[in-house]
């Protein structure tokens, strides 16, 4: 092999290389920032079977001192409307009943609020000034196995779980998440190596027209 083969050659592999680094930096990135689906508060699959809920983003009421959320929506009136609202520190929440689906109540499952006995009728309303950050999922004890369950998330301080760019929930020990950057370096590190052997071993055996037939 020629001088300007083993520099073509040479600097053939070094691109690859640098673009194989680049890619795994990117990847790496990826993960770290939400892979392009980002985080969503983390439930604790509480809302799975929540009626009117259907993943996601809670409903952003940030920026109001005050917020409603109706009780007994839907067609049978098992639900809270929205389901998920996100709020700020120092925000009241206001549940206020339809007058669908019978009596109600909302109780956190923390026991941090309860408005008390389950109510029947339009007009009954129940508030809570929420001071603290953090999840607070709730439900109608009578109705609560029909799927009558709700949260609030409060403030910038709550538990998030990843998600993909199609909405869906992500393990992050079965997806790989994060990618951490050691990794990256190692794979570097690797595809330079094995460059290096490969540039060596075709400049030593490798064959070229001006390397094959000179003295004929």
């Amino acid at each position: 092999m020629n001088r300007r083969d083993f520099i073509r050659t040479a600097g053939g592999a070094a691109g690859t290389t640098a673009a194989v680094s680049a890619g795994a930096g990117t990847a790496a990135a990826s993960s770290e920032d939400g892979g392009g689906g980002g985080t969503r508060p983390d439930f604790g699959g509480y809302l799975d079977d929540a009626n009117g809920y259907e993943g996601g983003q809670p409903a952003d009421q940030t920026g109001n001192s005050e917020v409603t959320v109706e009780v007994g929506t839907g067609s049978q009136g098992f639900g809270f409307s929205p389901p998920a609202v996100h709020v700020d520190t120092g925000t009241t929440v206001v549940w206020e009943w339809t007058g669908e689906g019978g009596a109600h109540n909302v109780n956190s499952n923390d026991e941090v609020f309860s408005s008390g006995s389950a109510e029947s009728g339009a007009g009954i309303t129940f508030e809570y000034t929420f001071e603290e950050s953090g999840v607070f999922n709730y439900h109608c004890v009578p109705h609560e196995s029909s799927g009558m369950k709700g949260a609030i998330v409060v403030g910038d301080d709550y538990p998030t779980v990843q998600v993909e760019a199609g909405g869906g929930e992500v393990d992050p020990h079965e997806m790989g998440v994060p990618f951490q950057a050691h990794y990256v370096g190692l794979a570097t590190i690797l595809m330079v190596i094995v460059s290096l052997v490969f540039t060596f071993f075709l400049l030593k055996y490798g064959e070229s027209p001006n390397a094959k037939g000179g003295n004929d």
